[in-house]
């Protein structure tokens, strides 16, 4: 394990034969300019549940972006849970993120990236700024997601798109590998639950969830059932508190 800067990891107590990771940001959040990477490797036949301890904050900028870079990689019958809490946005922001996957053939993963604009308890609202999200899954050396979003401008008018979150602040993505229609079954058995709008679907041996919410807490609960109907992981604990 090494850390720099103002980022720490922590293992707390966890069941038996399993591991839980906590990243703690002692700065309390990302300003203009940060630039902040994590880079976790999980090795043959190891499992690790990745979190971290509360929701990152992204503070307005006036200049430069904030710079997010996650690598992530797991060994032969690996499996990996990157289960962080949420990122939330303030207006003006200006966030780059990248997320760069690599699994073994028979690795496992499930990633869930929720993100929040503003805050809406404090009558905080994201009008405009500039987000960038940029996904890369590699299986066995092949690419096999790949996905790149992209809002700017005018953010407050794009989310109020039927199109696009219909007026919705609150939005996540879950990916599991290995998945198929199963794994999609399941969550669209609990469908009745939901308090948001939540779409799933499966194709080349991964699931793909979307999720969109009025509110932080809303897309909470139904993320918290997704990833549960998924199966392969509990949420962490963190995310109970």
């Amino acid at each position: 394990m090494h850390e720099a800067g103002s980022l720490r990891l922590r293992f707390p107590n966890g069941e038996r034969g399993a591991l839980e990771a906590v990243i703690v940001n002692t700065a309390g959040g990302m300003a203009g300019g940060d630039r902040f990477d994590i880079d976790i490797s999980v090795g043959a036949g190891a499992q690790l549940t990745a979190t971290t301890a509360a929701a990152e904050k992204i503070y307005r900028s006036l200049g430069p972006a904030t710079e997010v870079g996650v690598k992530l990689s797991v060994g032969a019958g690996g499996a990996l849970a990157w289960l962080p809490q949420e990122t939330i946005l303030f207006d003006r922001v200006r966030l780059r993120r990248t997320i760069t996957v690599d699994l073994a053939g028979d690795a496992s993963l499930m990633l869930a990236e929720a993100v929040v604009f503003g805050r809406s308890a404090m009558g905080e609202a994201v009008t405009s700024g500039e987000f960038s999200d940029c996904w890369r899954v590699s299986v066995g050396r092949t690419l096999d997601f790949a996905e790149t979003l992209r809002l700017g401008g005018a953010i407050a008018e794009r989310l109020a798109e039927r199109a696009c979150a219909n007026g919705g602040v609150a939005v996540a993505s879950v990916l599991k590998f290995p998945a198929d229609d199963t794994s999609v079954a399941a969550v669209r058995a609990i469908a009745a639950d939901f308090r948001g709008e939540v779409g799933v679907s499966a194709w080349n041996g991964l699931a793909l969830a979307r999720l969109v919410a009025p509110d932080g807490a809303t897309l909470r609960g139904d993320l918290i059932a997704v990833v549960s109907a998924l199966g392969g992981t509990k949420p962490p604990r963190l995310w109970l508190n």
